[in-house]
């Protein structure tokens, strides 16, 4: 696994065990402070607060930090499996069972599309990104409703989706990229700030077309690309395009 260093470094401050927050550094192998001061020159933080590993930068110290939130977005149904609405479930297909999420961030597309019933694999290959996946998929392995119903949490792979693809063990009716886009403006008041500590930390996804185009090799029927509205279509025109909001689902069938 890639290991990740610059940016980031692990935060214990005093509270629990310190051994799961040494382990995670070495890991990462990524410095481990008890306090943060000036001198510090990583601008991101893992620390595990109220039972969640979060990810923090030097603005949310005080605050919450970020995690990945198990909960349905707005609008989303909480029943399992959710109906299978709206312009994600159309590009998805309604014949469509297996999906590769192959750009999972912060998990909340997958999510979606794993309340709404499709067999899914994760691929993210940030390491920092894949730990607070698997974390936020303990997390959701916990809930009553998951267990209730004997599901398990999506599988996660931290790795290059570009050469995982190659290895696959099955092809996926669909594969699904959300890859991160120049923004529009360098500077938006409208930005979550998950996207942009995301940005900051990962910065833009700089093989795009190189991922789209092993992506269409990989898939059985059809290739999902979410792209911001203002952006061109990454594998030009395509067969399908759902428009959401702000947002767009450019669909590409497999010949």
């Amino acid at each position: 696994m890639q290991k990740y260093t610059g940016k980031l470094a692990v935060l214990y401050q005093g509270q629990g065990d310190s051994l799961p927050f040494q382990r995670l550094a070495e890991k990462l192998n990524v410095p481990l402070y008890q306090v943060i001061n000036d001198d510090c020159p990583e601008s991101f933080f893992l620390t595990w607060r109220d039972g969640s590993l979060k990810l923090l930068d030097k603005e949310l110290l005080k605050k919450g930090g970020l995690v990945v939130d198990i909960e349905p977005r707005n609008g989303e149904q909480r029943s399992w499996p959710a109906p299978k609405q709206g312009p994600l479930a159309q590009a998805l297909g309604r014949k469509t069972r297996t999906v590769i999420d192959a750009t999972t961030g912060w998990g909340q597309d997958s999510l979606h599309i794993f309340r709404m019933g499709y067999e899914l694999l994760c691929i993210e290959r940030s390491p920092v990104m894949a730990e607070l996946l698997f974390d936020g998929f303990r997390r959701l392995a916990e809930q009553d409703w998951m267990q209730s119903l004997n599901l398990q949490p999506p599988r996660l792979i931290n790795g290059n989706a570009i050469e995982l693809f190659t290895a696959l063990a099955f092809q996926p009716d669909c594969i699904y990229l959300d890859p991160m886009f120049p923004p529009k403006r360098k500077k938006s008041a409208l930005a979550k700030k998950s996207m942009v500590v995301l940005r900051d930390l990962l910065g833009d996804d700089q093989d795009k077309e190189e991922l789209f185009a092993a992506a269409v090799k990989a898939a059985g029927k059809r290739v999902v690309v979410k792209s911001p509205d203002y952006a061109e279509p990454l594998g030009g025109k395509p067969n399908e395009s759902y428009q959401g909001k702000l947002i767009r689902y450019d669909v590409y069938f497999k010949d």
